[in-house]
Formats: structure tokens, sequence, C-alpha cells
């Protein structure tokens, strides 16, 4: 039986422009450049200065590298994994919260991605994860994710005491998202960048989606005077 998605226009647009920007980069083979231009780097917002790194390649400024590193994949499977996942995640969003609420989400998501990698690579400093670009749309695809996750999800949960059973939800969705991304983590030698996953990327992205959903729905569905 198939499954028939809602409409999403602002979510398709995102996709388009995504797939719009792989390609030129792909097919001439400048990934690895493009990486390093627009990638997200944790060390340069350690170093607050692009000139403390000796690279031949112009940069663009760090503040922007966590939107810019959404257009840079890695390769055709990064690529459709993470188009696969904005489309379906990203229409269901749309159609409850609407166009502008979706990209702020994205948006959001993205430089909490670009946070949770940064401190990623602050735990573990040891193991260079601070120099290595974090690129893909996967972090802000996780905002979108947790987003969904929290609004859609069936089973009920209860109230813990004082604490609000929709706050024991974000906190067991935000828990076991973490707990599925350390593990990555752990497969890989608790390397970061196992298989070209930033954990710390999809827990910040994920926590964000989970952080905002509530209130955009709240503002989404405020009664008018």
């Amino acid at each position: 039986m198939a499954v028939t998605l809602p409409r999403g226009p602002a979510t398709n647009i995102l996709a388009a422009l995504t797939a719009l920007a792989f390609l030129p980069v792909q097919l001439l083979g400048e990934t690895g450049r493009a990486a390093i231009l627009a990638g997200f780097i944790p060390q340069r917002v350690t170093q607050f200065a692009a000139e403390n790194f000796s690279l031949d390649v112009p940069w663009l400024p760090f503040w922007i590298t966590p939107l810019s590193a959404t257009l840079v994949h890695a390769g055709w499977m990064h690529l459709v994994f993470n188009l696969l996942m904005l489309i379906f995640c990203g229409r269901y969003v749309e159609q409850l919260l609407g166009q502008g609420r979706l990209v702020l989400i994205y948006v959001a998501g993205a430089y909490a991605a670009a946070f949770g990698q940064w401190a990623w690579a602050s735990i573990f400093p040891g193991q260079g994860h601070g120099m290595v670009p974090m690129i893909g749309a996967s972090g802000a695809i996780s905002a979108l994710l947790g987003t969904y996750a929290l609004i859609y999800s069936q089973r009920g949960v209860r109230s813990v005491g004082p604490i609000p059973a929709y706050v024991v939800r974000i906190v067991w969705l935000a828990a076991a998202w973490t707990g599925l991304q350390l593990l990555i983590a752990i497969a890989g030698g608790f390397d970061a960048f196992f298989g070209g996953i930033a954990v710390g990327a999809h827990i910040g992205g994920f926590i964000a989606g989970l952080l905002l959903a509530r209130p955009l729905l709240a503002q989404r569905f405020k009664p008018t005077a």
C-alpha cells in the first residue's frame, strides 16, 4: 500500500537547494575543497579567527558555516539518505506547523548541530575532531526529526512527580536518540565521525527540534481574539 506524503513547498525547496548545491561540487570532484571552505570546523569557533589555519583556500566566515555545511555532502548515498529523511519528516512537520516554522526549525537545527559538534570536539580534543569539517544536512534534519518525533509519537507517558508528562516525553526521546548516537560512536572506537556520521551534530540538532516543537505548536494554534 503506497504512502502519500502531505504537500510541502518549503520542504521541497530545501531539498532542491541541497541537491543543486551538491551536483556541481560532485561532478567537478571538489568535495574535499568544498568541505574545507564551507564545512563547519569546530576549532574555528574556539580560535575565532580563520587566519590561524594554514590552508591554501579561502574561508567562509565561521558563523555562516553551520548553514553552508548543510549544502555539502560527501557522496551520493550521503545526499540521498538525507534528502529522504528531509522530505519525509519535513513534509509532515510543514503540514502541521507551516512553512515559516519549518524553516526556523531547520536553521535552528543547523546551528544547534554545529554547537553539538563543537561540544563533542571539546569533550574529546585528543582525537582531532576539532579540525575535521562537519558537512551534510543531517544535523538540521535531526531537528526536524526531533520535532516530528515529539508531535507524532503515539506512546503515552505519565508525569513523574512534579515533572509534567510532556517534559518526561522530551527527556525520554532525547535520551533514546543520544543513546543511539553514542552506540554509533562506540561502534567506531568512539570516533565521532564513524562512517561519516557527526554524532555531536545529530544530538544537538535533535534536542533543538524537541525543544522547539511544543512552543511552535502552541504558537501555530494560538487562539485569535
